[in-house]
C-alpha cells in the first residue's frame, strides 16, 4: 500500500515537472501528452489529459467584508420591501431592481449584481448556513462544519485527480486548515506576487541571468552551458553522457523567465477596469484575479482563496458616493474575471475556462440586513450565508433566508425545501455541494467527505 502511495505521488510530481517545464519551454499541452506517453507510458500521459475537477477561487470577506456582497446578491424579501422599508440594507430603488427564477431559488438582481445576464442555471447560488462570527479573520462555522476538514483543503485534495505545478495558492495567509490528501499551499502576501512562485531561480534577482553579462539573454546562458557541456563531452566518457543530457534541459527550463507568462499587462487592467477611480482595495481583487486566470490557462494551479474586503463597514450607508463605489467595482472585476476565463481554453479539452470554474464567498458577518443606520453585525437567528458560483452544477437562487421582520429560514439538502434555519446542518449541505460542483458532478468522491443527501442542491 505504502509501494502505490509513493509510486503515486512519484507519478504526479513527473506530470506537474512535465507541465512547468513545457511551459516554460513554450511546448504546447498536446506535445507535452505525447512526450509523456512516448518516455513516461501511456497511464502517465492519460492521467495528464484527464481533468476530472473544476479549477476553484475562494474569496473571504473577514472582519465584516463579507457584508459588501449582500449589496450585490441581496435577500429576495429584504429587497422586495426597500421601498417601503428604508431601514433595510438594499439601497436600490425597485426600477433598478428584477427578480429572476434560478434552478432551485430566486435571486434578486441590482445595478451592481455580477453574472446578471447569464442564464439562470448559471447564476450565483446562496446558501444560509453557518454562524455570525463577528468579528475574525478566521471564520471557521461554514468552512471547517465537516468534521472539522476544510472546505478549503478539502477542495484541494479533489483537485489532485488534475495535477498542476501548485496546487492551491494562498493569498493573505489564511489559515485553510487540514483535509486528508490535501497538499499544501503556497504563501503570497498579494496576488502580484503569484507571479513570483513562478519566476525561475536564473531569472530572480541576483540571479545568472540578472547579471549584467546575461541580462536579457537567455540563448547566452544556455549557449554557455552546452559549450561547457561539449567540451566534458569531448572527453568520451560514456558516464556524463546521461547527466548532461538531463542538465541541458534544466538549462533550458531556467533560461525562461515562466513568470513572464502571468504577469499583469495595462491591456489586463483596462479589461478589468482597474484605474485610478477604482477602490485600492478592490483594484487588489482584480489583480489577483488577473494572474489566477493566466494560472489556471497554463494548468499551473488550481485553485486560489484570496481576500475580499477587511473594512467592517459600518459606516457605509454614510457615503453613498464609496458605498456604490465599492459595489460597482466588485462587479467590474468578478464579470471582467469570468469574461477573461470565457476567452481562454482549457489547453487539454479546449473548452472555455468559463466552465471550469467554481468560486466561493463567505466571511464572519455579512452584517444585519434590517438596519442600514449602524449596520450592526448581529445577524437574525445568529445566522450566515455563503455565496457560490457553481457553473451549472448547482440549483441556482437563494436555500434559505431572511425577511424584513427577521424570520429566518435554512433548507432541506434532500429537496431544496424551505424549513427551519439549522446552520450546521446546512453548512455540511452547502460544503458538499461545492465539492460536487468542483468534481463535475462525482458524488462518490464527494461521499469521501460527507454522505449528506444533497439531491435538492444539485444538478
Amino acid at each position: 500500500m505504502s509501494r502505490d502511495h509513493e509510486r503515486e505521488l512519484t507519478r504526479r510530481a513527473l506530470i506537474k515537472w512535465s507541465i512547468a517545464t513545457g511551459v516554460a519551454l513554450g511546448v504546447s499541452q498536446t506535445r507535452i501528452l505525447e512526450i509523456l506517453d512516448r518516455h513516461g507510458g501511456r497511464g502517465i500521459a492519460e492521467a495528464a489529459s484527464a481533468n476530472p475537477t473544476k479549477r476553484s477561487v475562494h474569496l473571504r470577506g473577514v472582519n465584516g467584508g463579507i457584508a459588501w456582497f449582500t449589496l450585490l446578491w441581496p435577500h429576495n424579501a429584504i429587497a422586495a420591501a426597500a421601498g417601503s422599508n428604508s431601514n433595510t440594507t438594499w439601497p436600490f430603488a425597485a426600477a433598478q431592481t428584477r427578480k429572476i427564477t434560478g434552478t432551485g431559488g430566486e435571486l434578486t438582481l441590482g445595478p451592481n449584481t455580477p453574472f446578471a445576464n447569464l442564464e439562470p442555471n448559471r447564476q450565483m447560488t446562496v446558501f444560509m448556513a453557518g454562524s455570525n462570527e463577528a468579528h475574525t479573520d478566521k471564520p471557521v462555522t461554514i468552512t471547517r462544519s465537516l468534521n472539522g476538514n476544510s472546505l478549503f483543503a478539502i477542495m484541494s485534495a479533489l483537485q489532485q485527480a488534475s495535477p498542476t505545478v501548485i496546487p492551491m495558492i494562498n493569498v493573505n495567509n489564511f489559515d485553510l486548515g487540514t483535509a486528508p490528501g490535501a497538499p499544501r499551499a503556497a504563501v503570497v502576501p498579494t496576488g502580484d506576487d503569484i507571479v513570483g512562485l513562478f519566476n525561475s531561480a536564473a531569472s530572480r534577482a541576483g540571479g545568472l541571468l540578472e547579471k549584467a553579462k546575461y541580462a536579457g539573454h537567455a540563448d547566452l546562458y544556455r549557449a554557455h552551458y552546452e559549450t561547457l557541456a561539449a567540451l566534458n563531452r569531448a572527453s568520451n566518457r560514456p558516464t556524463t553522457h546521461a547527466a548532461y543530457a538531463t542538465a541541458r534541459s534544466a538549462a533550458a527550463f531556467l533560461g525562461r523567465n515562466l513568470a513572464k507568462e502571468l504577469e499583469i499587462t495595462p491591456a489586463d487592467l483596462s479589461a478589468y477596469g482597474i484605474d485610478g477611480t477604482m477602490r485600492p482595495e478592490v483594484a487588489a481583487i482584480g489583480r489577483t484575479l488577473i494572474v489566477a486566470a493566466k494560472a489556471f490557462q497554463l494548468r499551473l494551479a488550481s485553485s486560489v482563496v484570496l481576500p475580499t474586503l477587511d473594512d467592517d463597514p459600518h459606516g457605509a450607508f454614510q457615503d453613498i458616493p464609496t458605498l456604490n463605489n465599492t459595489t460597482a467595482g466588485l462587479k467590474r472585476v468578478l464579470d471582467a474575471f469570468l469574461a477573461d476565463l470565457g476567452n481562454r481554453k482549457d489547453p487539454i479539452t479546449n473548452t472555455p475556462l468559463s466552465d471550469e470554474i467554481v468560486m466561493t464567498i463567505e466571511g464572519d458577518t455579512p452584517k444585519t440586513p434590517l438596519d442600514r443606520t449602524q449596520w450592526l453585525d448581529p445577524t437574525p437567528a445568529n445566522s450566515n450565508w455563503m455565496y457560490v458560483y457553481g457553473g451549472g452544477k448547482l440549483k441556482t437562487g437563494w436555500f434559505g433566508g431572511i425577511t424584513p421582520n427577521g424570520t429566518t429560514t435554512g433548507f432541506n439538502p434532500t429537496t431544496g425545501a424551505s424549513t427551519a434555519y439549522n446552520g450546521d446542518l446546512q453548512a455540511k449541505a452547502a460544503v458538499g455541494a461545492v465539492a460536487y460542483a468542483v468534481t463535475r458532478g462525482d458524488i462518490r468522491a464527494v461521499q469521501d467527505f460527507t454522505r449528506l443527501d444533497i439531491s435538492g442542491l444539485i444538478v
